[in-house]
Order: C-alpha cells, then structure tokens, then sequence
C-alpha cells in the first residue's frame, strides 16, 4: 500500500487492538506486530511512526518482554504507552521501580506543560480524565526528556524528548475512559508522524480491487460464502474485481439458523447478482459430528469437512487456483501470540486455519487486514444494501459450537427455533442494530420443571447479546427485566422441549471467546 503508516508492537497488552482501531479511526493505516519483531522487519515496514503498547509485565525481571534499543535511534517519533513508557525510560537510562501505590482505574492528568501530543485538545493548567492500569512506576526520566502531565500518584504521567520526538504516557490513551485519548493518538499520528489522513474504504475498495485482479490475473477464485458479513462482503468485492473468474460456493453443512440456507442463496444472488452454487451437504456434516463433544474437536471436523466439499466443487469447475476467505484483522490477532510468549491460539476454524497442502491452492483473503466496522464501511462503498452488511456476526462452525456436548438433529432443531424467537423479538423491540451479536445456546443440562398440571424434563437454553465495536471486546446488553421474561415466555410455550431459560450477562475481555 501507499498509505503512511504506524506500527504497533505489542507487548502483551489487553487493549492493543485498541489503539489500533484509534489510528485507523484518525484515517492512518496501522498493523500490529509482536514486540520481538527483528529490526530488519520494523524498517522494511517503512513506518512513520511507531507505538509500544503496555503490558502485563514489570520491566527488567526475567523474560519481560523487551525491544531492540535500536528503534529509539531510527529517526522516527515513538510513543511508549505504560509499560511501553516504563520499557523507553528504562533503555534510554531511566529508571522504573514497583510502585507502593498500585493505580488502577479512573485519574486526573494535570497538564504541566506544552506536548503535540496534547496540542488542540488539552491546554496547559487544565485536567483531563485519563485511565490508568500499573503497578510500577517510572522514578527518573533519561536524559533529554521532560515532564508534560502528572496525576496525584504519578509524577511523570507524560513525558518527552522534543529532539528525538519520543513521547511516552502511563495512562492508556486507547480506552474511552480516557476521555480526549483518540485525539491525543490522533496527534502522534497526524501532528507528530506527519501521516497523510488517506485511510478509508474508498481508497482501500480501489487498491485492493487492483491488488486482486494482478495476484489472480487469469486464474479461477473459489470463494466460500455463508451469507455472512464478511463473506458476503468478499464475494461482492471479488465479484466486482474478476467477474465470471470467481465461483462462490454456499455450503448447508446442516448447522444453519432457521431457513438461513432459503435467505442466504436469495440475498447472494437477487439483491448482489453474484452467481452461487448451493451444495446441501448437512448429512455429511452432521454424521461426522456423531458422538463428538469436544468443542475443539468439533471446530476441527467442520473446518476439514468444509475443505472436502470445497475440494470436490473445485474439481467440478475443472481446477481452481485460489481459495477466498473473509478473514479479519482480529481473527489474525486472536490466532497468534504477539508478545513473545507461548502461541495460544483463540480461533482455531477453517478460517484461520490455513489450507491442506494437498489442496494446491492459494489462500486469498481481501480483508485480512480489516476490522469488522471498516468491513461494513466497505460493503456500504460496494453498494451492498445495510440489512446485508448490519447482519449480526454468525461463527463458521455456525450452531456446532452453540450446542454445548454432543450435537443431535433434534437438539439442532430446538435451539433453531428458540433462536429465530430471541432474535424476532429483538427485531420487533427495535434494538438489532444496537447489539453487535444476539444468539441462543442450547445447554447440555435438563431440568425439572412444571408446566400446566405436569412435571417436564427438558433442556436448559441461555440467551446473549453483546455491545462491541470491533469483535475483540464485548459487554453484555443490559435488556430490560420485561423484555427477557417475555421471551423467555416465548421460547417456553412455543419450544417443546424448553422448560428453562438463562440470560448470559458474562463480558468478553480482549482475548477471551464467549460462546464465539
């Protein structure tokens, strides 16, 4: 890409992705990479400026996360923010020291003097609300820099090397408790980096449309759909880049939402012209998820039945070259460890996964470096209709992994129904596009219960809906008491083989997956 850039290393952080998606916010292009990413790497990425994240971690015990000094001498502005800040100091002959008074939560920043970085959003003599999340603290700054902002328990809240245009902040600028913290990234991004303000989907549609018409040139794209955003999104971009060089695929591997199949096929080929080939292999999906319980185990068997099918339709259309995917920026996040540590890998399916060797062909995915809201922002670009692209998020492994244990047809058949009454009345309340993702989760416990004059012993089936921007983070939606009780009223009398239903009110901190 042309695009100025900001690279982010991160060094185990919780609100990495966070300070990402204010960059992109500010219109600068971003990516995150591991704090142990060589020198070599960092200059070849051409950045103009560069971030260090915070972390978990106290600087100088063994195996804290660490950085080449080197970047501090390359010319280009960097911003430390807390254990970033923390890890600058300490390389540039500062020092950090565990603090007796652990800071954690909301605080006053007192600006003390003039920083680009605060520059048009907070003046010098006022006070802005900032988050803070340390234990240790920086007692003595290297030489060169000075002091711009204190809280009441941190003496060297913001500092900088005006010469050497390094900057660093204890709080954390990302998080929205920080109040004026997205134009403060802003300013290191814009002010400070000098980066051209170009990133946008206008922009991106028209790269990457070329991107993929030069990587493909004449070659046959298969690309796998399932009517949701993501792929929806890809198939309409590849669609508008070849033309009849791409070959969508939908598969019904039997774990769809109720009459998801129907409306799918009629949205990707009615409303967007884009030519689908259905293949209703729900048998043989559902007859390898026999006797399977495992969670992990089963996202592995519908990942590899789902290459099968796709295997057996490439050999149909006499060979492909290219396999697409609507792989995201978090998906990429979530699958790898970037901090040095041991890998942990969160998402584990077909979409992540990477392809057979046996497969012989290339991966393509045109929005791996997107976050969800900018995919969005690129089907509106695309001319795909809002219902298209406001869809809640639906998992690959689709209801496989919102039925807890063993799967049965008829287990799949209560919680499609239960679902199609939860998300019916969110509709009819006017609160869908309020919520990020709304679901049910048949669990694999039954109750005893009374109904009418008779004693029951049916399943247990819990209901979520959660608030997110990007997908990484999530809160739950705080519905009202009468809502929840009538639905659950719903999904009693109309479900049979329900006799209990649970509301979900548990949060997804970055890193952590909640029924996905």
């Amino acid at each position: 890409m042309s695009h100025d850039k900001i690279l982010i290393l991160d060094f185990g952080s919780q609100f990495t992705q966070l300070i990402a998606r204010r960059v992109r916010e500010a219109q600068v292009f971003c990516e995150v990479k591991p704090c142990i990413t060589p020198l070599e790497t960092i200059m070849a990425f051409q950045p103009k400026g560069i971030i260090l994240s915070g972390g978990p971690a106290s600087v100088g015990t063994q195996d804290s996360p660490d950085v080449d000094p080197a970047i501090f001498e390359l010319g280009i502005p960097v911003l430390g923010i807390c254990y970033g800040q923390q890890l600058m100091c300490s390389k540039l002959g500062g020092r950090v020291e565990a603090s007796d008074h652990r800071e954690f939560g909301r605080a006053q920043l007192k600006i003390e003097a003039d920083n680009p970085l605060f520059s048009g959003a907070v003046a010098p003599g006022e006070v802005s609300q900032v988050w803070m999340s340390h234990g240790d603290k920086v007692t003595a700054v290297p030489e060169g820099f000075r002091v711009t902002a204190t809280t009441d328990t941190s003496s060297f809240a913001a500092i900088c090397d005006d010469t050497r245009q390094l900057y660093g902040v204890q709080f954390h600028p990302e998080v929205m408790h920080t109040v004026l913290g997205a134009a403060f990234l802003k300013n290191f991004a814009i002010t400070i980096c000098e980066c051209a303000a170009d990133w946008n989907m206008a922009a991106f549609r028209k790269e990457e449309m070329a991107h993929i018409r030069a990587e493909v040139g004449d070659g046959k794209v298969l690309c796998a759909v399932s009517g949701g955003v993501d792929s929806s999104v890809v198939a309409t971009l590849l669609h508008q880049a070849i033309g009849d060089q791409l070959y969508c695929i939908f598969v019904d591997n039997g774990l769809l939402r109720l009459n998801e199949a129907e409306r799918v096929y009629a949205d990707l080929t009615g409303k967007l012209g884009v030519p689908v080939t259905q293949v209703n292999a729900s048998e043989r999906f559902l007859t390898k998820l026999v006797g399977v319980s495992d969670p992990e185990r089963k996202r592995k068997i519908i990942g590899e039945t789902f290459i099968e099918v796709f295997e057996e339709e490439a050999e149909k259309i006499g060979g492909a070259d290219f396999l697409a995917q609507g792989t995201l920026y978090p998906d990429v996040i979530e699958s790898i460890s970037f901090h040095g540590g041991p890998s942990v890998t969160i998402k584990s399916h077909h979409n992540v996964g990477g392809l057979p060797e046996r497969m012989n062909l290339k991966l393509i995915e045109p929005v791996r470096a997107l976050f969800k809201d900018e995919v969005r922002a690129l089907g509106l670009e695309l001319g795909m209709e809002e219902s298209m692209i406001s869809r809640h998020p639906f998992p690959g492994p689709g209801l496989g992994i919102r039925v807890p244990g063993e799967i049965s047809r008829e287990k799949l058949e209560l919680l499609r129904k239960a679902d199609a009454i939860f998300i019916e009345a969110i509709r009819e309340a006017g609160l869908y596009d309020q919520i990020w993702q709304a679901f049910a989760v048949l669990l694999p416990v039954r109750t005893v219960g009374v109904m009418g004059d008779g004693r029951t012993y049916d399943f247990t089936c819990a209901l979520r809906a959660v608030t997110s921007t990007d997908g990484m983070t999530a809160d739950y939606y705080p519905f009202e008491h009468d809502f929840l009780g009538e639905v659950a009223t719903r999904i009693i009398n109309r479900v049979n083989g329900i006799n209990r239903v649970v509301y979900d009110i548990t949060s997804k901190p970055p890193g952590t997956i909640e029924w996905e």
